[in-house]
């Protein structure tokens, strides 16, 4: 918010009047593309793979958010991309990462691995588990520049973070131990208690995408449920408050 708006923000509570209303789209879940391959069952925000819908096509630099869980045993095999920002965050199991710079990793959940894709790697994704399914939240980002190097790096909570109720998990200068992202966007984790709220300022000129993973929230005063989204381009202040447990990313891009 800017300093005309943060006064007008303080002179209406001064004087018992309503601030203005941020504009505030809704995407529900149920709208979402939904793929089920045996092996992988997908709910797709934006459009993805079969899944097309022009008015979907992403999010500003955000282009997808896809919800995938993944039988045990089953897994994506090794494939290219190029010229996208690539990260998964675990909601539940465990999600084995390979690719051609020579990682190979483990993570589970509430844990964070990020690809820059750059001017090009092969990958794969895995469930290595034979009983629990892999759940993750599968996110490309577009990068601010093509053919840049690949890298990959992750970000783990500690255990001040773990407890938090909103924490920089990715950003462009790899500020507070988050992971670096090639793209003016900052990716915040947030878990609230029931009835806990926290707020977010949007500056002029950039855009909110908030995705529910867990639980049911008002989001700038709309009831959300697991797998709803709320996004606003809009400047002031976006707050959350949790009606029941809740987990969620924030994303605040340019």
């Amino acid at each position: 918010m800017n300093l005309e708006g943060k006064w007008y923000w303080q002179a209406c509570g001064s004087r018992g009047m309503v601030p203005p209303i941020m504009k505030t789209n809704i995407r529900k879940s149920s709208e979402r593309g939904h793929a089920n391959h045996g092996w992988l069952d997908s709910h797709h925000t934006f459009s993805f793979a079969d899944y097309h819908d022009p008015a979907q096509m992403g999010f500003r630099s955000l282009r997808v958010i896809n919800e995938d869980r993944v039988a045990p045993g089953g897994g994506f095999p090794t494939h290219p991309h190029r010229d996208m920002e690539i990260f998964s965050y675990v909601v539940g199991g465990t999600l084995e990462h390979k690719d051609s710079l020579g990682n190979g990793r483990q993570l589970k959940p509430g844990q964070i691995q990020l690809m820059s894709a750059g001017s090009g790697v092969t990958h794969s994704e895995f469930n290595p588990s034979r009983s629990e399914p892999a759940h993750f939240l599968q996110i490309w980002i577009k990068p601010r520049a093509q053919g840049l190097t690949p890298s990959y790096t992750e970000w783990h909570p500690s255990p001040e973070s773990d407890h938090a109720t909103m924490v920089l998990v990715i950003s462009p200068d790899g500020r507070a131990g988050s992971a670096a992202i090639h793209q003016e966007a900052e990716v915040w984790r947030v878990r609230l208690k029931a009835g806990e709220t926290v707020s977010h300022e949007v500056a002029a000129g950039r855009g909110l995408w908030l995705q529910l993973i867990a639980g049911k929230v008002q989001a700038n005063g709309s009831p959300l449920d697991a797998g709803d989204a709320a996004s606003t381009t809009s400047a002031g202040r976006f707050e959350i408050t949790a009606a029941e447990d809740a987990e969620a990313l924030l994303f605040d891009l340019a």
